[in-house]
């Protein structure tokens, strides 16, 4: 958390100060000891009038670089105005956000903001990106904003690069490589990449390196020139056309008390990991040494440790030799643009467009081939979906098809959106998806999903969990088409007397109504939830000695979810305070 000062100029101002003080857990200092405290804190707020704040700050003044934020805001909060060192120092950011505490007027007079453009001097804080260009970044800045033709290359994927590419001003390409950089056509080069790369000689350059490598490393007994070992793998990996970009060190636990580890952890400020020599020993690598295994147990070190470091990533550089070190580079599969392509299995939610995950929607925004459980999914999730994007419905297709239709995009390194109902892990159909997968060696990865049955407890407005009544919620299904074990039949998990939500078992109510009843009481209540979040929703309460009257009545299908609990609108327990307090925003408020 940023350290933050107000000044109060103004004594009219004092409900202001407070507010900002325990909205931004600021200190109150006097303005007589700003130059003092200068190099103290992250930034300074003034609440008065902007040319005492001026004058003040102005003999402290040096570098954008180094100088903290300063923002003014007025004796009466009308405006909040960014002062000093807006992009670097972060004070536009925390105008916009004394701005929206205040219920103020943010006033930002930086023209990359203005203008909506790219602010390049905060993406080596704002994504952990380090800058390795020479050109002055003054002049790249000035090239840009005045909306220079600019050339854009990206080999790596990561949360800074898909925010470039989401936000592409119109002045700006991407290339796929390097020898694109045509100067004729473009004054300057952006480049997001560990690997070293030059622009043509008559290009503005800005490169910056993303940190998303992995160094594998060993290390000989008690190295003297430990202290030049992490410039030495550095430059040892420069040779081989790769810059620094690690954000993890990883080798053998039985170097965990290595002065070289400490180094790492402490002057640099690196993630260590370590790994026993059996986990070591399981990984497959290029290089592996006899001499090592008889050594430490496992014939890798620094590839194997790299490896597992980068969830299995790619080894980028294998094995490299120093006077008292060994070292290899991996990076991270997500990271990679590679041809091949990735399949992303998301939880669309219950069905309302605006429950699906940030992730899952930013997704489909990428996807190439969006492929969505027709039946259980509704098509509005789709529509984000950008031009030329393949979205279809797999309703009426066979694994099979669904299978060969993927692997088609994969191949053509596409992006491909598997998009399932509510969280996939729920009585999905992804396993023999991911079988497949496994089998063709397909990169994929799962995005989580809300599940119906927490939109079943949002739209019951109910908590699941009562305490000293119920703490446990149970997620089954009645014993239909597919068997149930024998120690999950219905019957006996209502022993517990828990909240039940039970899926896909409206066509089988009776049996399901049956089985309940052994164990909970008639009345117990109950709910049936059918197209939970959809416009067509509709809840049914009732005790569950009706439950099969309330299904059949209602001629509701399989897309129901039944509910069973004295959770269900359970009131009691509720503190005094909100019964005291808020009952009558719930009234009012919510039910309106």
């Amino acid at each position: 958390m940023p350290k933050i000062a107000i000044i109060q100029i103004s004594e009219a101002s004092e409900r202001i100060v407070l507010t900002l003080q325990r909205a931004l857990h600021a200190q109150i200092i006097p303005r007589t000891e700003v130059g003092e405290q200068w190099n103290d804190y992250d930034a300074f707020v003034f609440i008065g009038a902007m040319g005492i704040c001026v004058r003040t700050i102005s003999p402290y003044v040096k570098d954008k670089h180094t100088d903290p934020a300063v923002v003014c805001v007025d004796s009466i909060g009308l405006h909040v105005i960014s002062v000093l060192s807006g992009h670097i120092g972060g004070a536009n950011i925390l105008t916009e956000v004394i701005a929206a505490t205040l219920g103020s007027t943010p006033v930002i007079t930086t023209q990359s903001d203005l203008a909506q453009l790219w602010a390049l001097d905060t993406f080596e804080l704002r994504f952990d990106w380090v800058i390795v260009s020479d050109d002055d970044m003054n002049k790249c800045i000035y090239a840009f904003v005045n909306e220079e033709p600019t050339a854009l290359l990206l080999e790596v994927r990561d949360e800074g690069t898909e925010y470039l590419e989401k936000t592409l001003p119109p002045h700006v390409t991407i290339i796929d490589d390097i020898n694109e950089a045509d100067p004729e056509k473009y004054v300057l080069l952006i480049m997001v990449t560990p690997y070293i790369h030059h622009a043509p000689k008559d290009m503005l350059e800005l490169h910056f390196s993303p940190m998303v490598g992995t160094v594998g490393f060993g290390l000989a007994h008690h190295p003297e020139d430990y202290e030049q070992i992490y410039e030495q793998i550095d430059k040892a990996f420069a040779e081989k056309g790769i810059l620094p970009c690690a954000h993890r060190y990883c080798t053998i636990d039985v170097k965990a008390d290595e002065p070289f580890v400490q180094l790492l952890a402490e002057d640099y400020d690196k993630e260590v990991t370590f790994y026993t020599a059996e986990e070591l020993a399981a990984v497959e690598v290029p290089t592996p040494s006899d001499v090592v295994a008889k050594h430490v147990g496992t014939a890798s070190v620094c590839e194997a440790a790299a490896i597992l470091g980068s969830n299995h990533g790619e080894l980028v550089i294998p094995k490299v030799k120093g006077k008292n070190f060994t070292a290899a580079l991996a990076i991270d599969k997500k990271y990679l643009r590679t041809k091949n392509g990735h399949i992303e299995i998301v939880g669309a939610g219950p069905g309302h467009p605006d429950l699906i995950s940030v992730r899952g929607r930013k997704l489909l925004e990428h996807a190439d081939l969006i492929l969505y459980a027709g039946s259980l999914v509704p098509r509005e999730l789709t529509l984000c979906a950008k031009i030329g994007a393949v979205v279809r419905s797999s309703a009426d297709m066979n694994l099979e098809e669904q299978c060969a239709l993927m692997k088609e995009h994969y191949d053509r390194g596409h992006l491909i959106v598997r998009l399932h109902t509510g969280d996939p892990c729920i009585f999905g159909a992804i396993q023999e998806q991911m079988a497949y997968f496994d089998r063709e060696g397909m990169s994929y990865h799962i995005t989580p999903g809300i599940s119906s049955f927490l939109a079943a407890a949002a739209e019951l407005r109910s908590q699941f969990t009562i305490p000293g009544r119920t703490q446990t919620i149970i997620l089954t299904r009645g014993e239909g088409r597919t068997p149930m074990p024998p120690k999950e039949q219905l019957h006996l998990l209502a022993r517990s007397q828990s909240t039940m939500c039970i899926f896909l078992s409206a066509a089988i109510v009776d049996d399901v109504q049956r089985e309940l009843l052994q164990e909970y009481p008639e009345d117990t209540p109950v709910a049936a939830c059918y197209h939970l979040t959809w416009p067509d929703q509709r809840i049914y309460r009732g005790v569950l000695k009706d439950l099969a009257k309330i299904v059949h009545d209602n001629h509701l299908t399989l897309t129901t979810m039944i509910v069973v609990g004295e959770a269900i609108d359970n009131r009691n327990g509720l503190s005094e305070l909100y019964n005291k307090y808020f009952t009558h925003m719930y009234r009012e408020g919510i039910e309106n």
